[in-house]
């Protein structure tokens, strides 16, 4: 887990806006002209970067994703699909190299996050905007969110994954009927579902997010990403091997400085 003490440089977005505060990096989605589009804009290259620099950043401890405006994310262009053009013009092995070479980054650079990821839904998160969200660990939701996996209504499938993730977080059964339903739900069934943690009013969902994204940002940092990567391995890794990794984690932590502090400081708290 050590790193190059020189931090990396913030990465030049284009249609999204970084922040960094407290060990938070805030992502913010700020093409909501197009209500957040991921195709059609530079939010594919933009959340891709965005994912790498949190890696290399021993100053991230959490990453959080939003959008501005009125909607967490539209997903795919619909205008463009509807010209077949942009990332939808072209043959099936054009296309087909798009995805890969486009939106599917998206998946592949948030599965691989080393610190957690909150999806904070302002908004309406539709399409490959839902699929975005559910990339993440926790999802805070504002009453104004709604979501829908409604590839179908448009004669197309999730093509960025979001078959994958959905059945993870909530179940085959469950996931089947939202997919093959293309229905909407809003905030409220969505946390009936397990989709989202917790339903906020709008004006509260930054402050919550922050709250509970600065509870996590305060634990130990190296710990927090080593309890992460343990957390996604813990669903497709057979228990004796799991085991034997936790053991080999385990021991990374005894030997770094912070595990040290933070026993200190709990025993100084036990004195008093």
């Amino acid at each position: 887990m050590s790193r190059p003490t020189t931090q990396p440089t913030v990465p030049d977005l284009i249609d999204a806006r970084l922040s960094l505060e407290g060990r938070v990096a805030t992502l913010t989605m700020d093409r909501h002209d197009v209500r957040n589009a991921l195709t059609g804009t530079a939010l594919v290259d933009d959340i891709v970067a965005t994912a790498e620099w949190v890696n290399q950043c021993d100053d991230v401890s959490v990453l959080v994703i939003t959008g501005a405006g009125s909607a967490f994310s539209a997903g795919g262009n619909v205008k463009d699909m509807a010209n077949r053009g942009g990332d939808f013009a072209g043959d099936v092995a054009v296309v087909a190299d798009r995805y890969r070479r486009g939106i599917q980054r998206i998946p592949l650079a948030l599965q691989g996050v080393e610190v957690p990821v909150i999806a904070a839904v302002n908004g309406p998160a539709i399409g490959a905007g839902f699929d975005l969200a559910n990339m993440a660990d926790i999802r805070i939701a504002s009453t104004r969110a709604k979501f829908g996996e409604t590839f179908l209504n448009l004669g197309i499938i999730p093509g960025d994954g979001g078959a994958w993730f959905m059945q993870r977080l909530i179940g085959y059964q469950r996931a089947f009927e939202l997919t093959l339903s293309g229905r909407v739900i809003d905030a409220d069934e969505a946390k009936e579902y397990g989709i989202v943690l917790e339903v906020t009013e709008p004006e509260a969902l930054m402050e919550r997010v922050a709250e509970l994204a600065g509870r996590m940002a305060a634990q130990p940092p190296k710990a927090t990403r080593l309890t992460k990567r343990l957390m996604k391995m813990g669903s497709r890794m057979d228990l004796k091997d799991f085991l034997d990794v936790c053991a080999v984690f385990q021991g990374m932590c005894h030997n770094e400085p912070e595990h040290l502090e933070a026993v200190n400081a709990m025993l100084e708290k036990m004195t008093k």
